[in-house]
Parts: C-alpha cells; sequence; structure tokens
C-alpha cells in the first residue's frame, strides 16, 4: 500500500531528512507540504501555509509528519488526529508530558497512528550495544553530548525559548539513546542547567544518572558551545566487561576496543520504514521515556546563570 503523507512545518529537519526519506521509500507519496514561510519541494501536489487548510482540504491524506517546533506541536497533532490522520511526531514529540498523554488518549479514541520518532535509535550500533547489555550490571555510564548550536541552529529562536528545550534538543537523542540500551531503568538524581542570562532555556547541563545500584558512576554532559570536531559519544562499562562506546551518534560501537559496527547513519529512512509497519498494522507507538528524563532534569534540576549566549558573537540579540 502507498501512503499519502503530508509534511506540517517545512524547516531544516524537513528537507535535509524527511524529505529524502519519504523520496526513497515507495511506500509513501508525499501529498501535501503547510508551511508558514511557504517553502515548498517540487512534487508536493498540494501546499499551503496554514496546516488547518491542509487538513480541510486534501481529504485523501492519510497521514502527516509534524516537524514543527515542540511548543506548537501538541495542537497540530491534536487536530491531525482528529481530523482522521495518522501522525508522525519529530522529536521531541511535545512540550511536556500531559501534552504528549493527551495525544496517546486522543490516539486510542480515533484508532489511528501516533507515532514518536527517535531518530538516534535507529543505528544498528544501538542495537547491537542494548543486546550486548541485556542481562548486565553498568557501574559505568558517561554521555558526552557537545556541539555547535550556532552551526545546528543558526538564527533559530524557538530553541531558547521556555519550552524549545535549549541543549537539551540535541541531548534527548543522546537519552534515547541511554533508555533503549541500559538493562535497567535510569533516573535523574541530580541536574545542573546552565542558562544564559539572556535566555530561557538552557546552554548546557550536567547529569548525574541512577539505576538505584549503588557504587555506579553515571554522568551526562552536554553542552551547545563546542566548536570544532562534535562529540556524540556514550561510554558504558560492565562490572566483569564488557566495555562499550557509542560514538557518531550511535553509527559507530566498539566493544572492549574492536570496532563492531561502522555504517553511515540511515536514521530516517529507519523511522520511516517503521512508521510503514505501524500503518500497516494499525498500532500507536509512543515512547515517552526520554521526555519524562528532560522533565526530570527540569524539575530537579538546580539552575546555574552563565554569561549571555548571542547567535553572533559580539552582537546583541
Amino acid at each position: 500500500m502507498v501512503y499519502r503523507i503530508g509534511i506540517i512545518g517545512f524547516g531544516k529537519i524537513a528537507q535535509d531528512q524527511h524529505l529524502p526519506a519519504i523520496r526513497s521509500n515507495p511506500n509513501f507519496e508525499l501529498t501535501a507540504v503547510a508551511s508558514q514561510r511557504g517553502l515548498t519541494p517540487d512534487e508536493a501536489r498540494h501546499t499551503f501555509t496554514d496546516y488547518r487548510t491542509m487538513l480541510r482540504e486534501v481529504p485523501e491524506l492519510d497521514a502527516v509528519a509534524i516537524c514543527t517546533p515542540p511548543q506548537v506541536r501538541h495542537v497540530i497533532a491534536r487536530d491531525a488526529l482528529e481530523a482522521g490522520k495518522h501522525v508522525l511526531l519529530e522529536k521531541p514529540p511535545a512540550a511536556t508530558l500531559s501534552e504528549l498523554e493527551d495525544l496517546r488518549r486522543i490516539s486510542g479514541e480515533m484508532r489511528k497512528v501516533a507515532f514518536t520518532t527517535w531518530h538516534a535509535q535507529y543505528n544498528r550500533g544501538v542495537d547491537v550495544a542494548r543486546d550486548t547489555l541485556a542481562g548486565r550490571r553498568v557501574s559505568r555510564l558517561l554521555v558526552t553530548w557537545k556541539e555547535d548550536v550556532r552551526h545546528w541552529h543558526p538564527g533559530q529562536q524557538w530553541i531558547w525559548q521556555a519550552g524549545g528545550f535549549g541543549v537539551f534538543d540535541p541531548g534527548i537523542n543522546a537519552l534515547s539513546i541511554v533508555t533503549k540500551i541500559m538493562p535497567v531503568p535510569v533516573f535523574i538524581r541530580k541536574a545542573d542547567l546552565l542558562f544564559p542570562a539572556n535566555r530561557d532555556a538552557p546552554i548546557a547541563a550536567d547529569i548525574t544518572f541512577s539505576t538505584g545500584a549503588e557504587n555506579a558512576d553515571l554522568r551526562g554532559v552536554f553542552d551547545w558551545r563546542q566548536t570544532g570536531p562534535q562529540t556524540w559519544d556514550i561510554e558504558i562499562d560492565c562490572e566483569g566487561g564488557p566495555r562499550l562506546k557509542l560514538s557518531h551518534g550511535g553509527s559507530r560501537l566498539e566493544i572492549d576496543g574492536s570496532l563492531v559496527v561502522e555504517e553511515a547513519p540511515e536514521e530516517y529512512p529507519g523511522i520511516y520504514r517503521r512508521f510503514e509497519t505501524l500503518l500497516d498494522e494499525r498500532r500507536p507507538e509512543i515512547d515517552d521515556a526520554p521526555l519524562r528524563l528532560v522533565a526530570d532534569a527540569f524539575t530537579i534540576g538546580r539552575r546555574v546563570p552563565v554569561e549571555p549566549f548571542e547567535d553572533e558573537p559580539g552582537k546583541a540579540s
């Protein structure tokens, strides 16, 4: 079956990742795009600036991929579900856990698929790491997730607004890997959240995790101020071995120093293959574990003020 899909929000992630993934999957046909800025790909037969108009005037749509900032995602997803469309939710799937729980409820009532996409989970190295860790006791976890916000989010102000997640916009990718591969549930025990004086979202975070096990060293360091090479690493030591290192966002895996997996990331094609399966089976898939960890970090975290951040060094915002 070929599913007719629309994209709501045609920004960088939709252009760079969703569009190529849809183009490469013969079981999806891009039928419509809604973009407030009027950006559209050539193959979309219908284009709109208002997603509500799209939902009303293109009744043949089977599903929509929602690629907007998280602050507005709940309302859009709710409207799409109530219009009888299946929904694919870019990460993070909503601004709050309550919003995501509401989408779970509406999805069930409407008998439509709601799918939370944690793209970093769709690397083979992540699956191999999960299988390797199964049944083992983790003694050490170190997440190092450092990148340059000016490179990845140039001029995007929504990420600095309340509900924009700040450094957890990329950091939630690491947490989605952690929640998938760890053999037991992980909790936030302590968090220092570094807020620029002129922003409402953190630019860095130092996290202490817990699994309830004594003497385990479980930490995470997230920073949006790194220039040069970017760092997306997760290191794990188990009692009695082995030692694992996931790097390059999960596309590279070493076990005890030996390279086990190294592949080009195929995250978004994997997401759409999964969505196809869920649509075939009419089965929703809502994973809230990564979002819960972010929410917990904000709940118990200590706010640490740091110097103002400007999109262009030396210029006022």
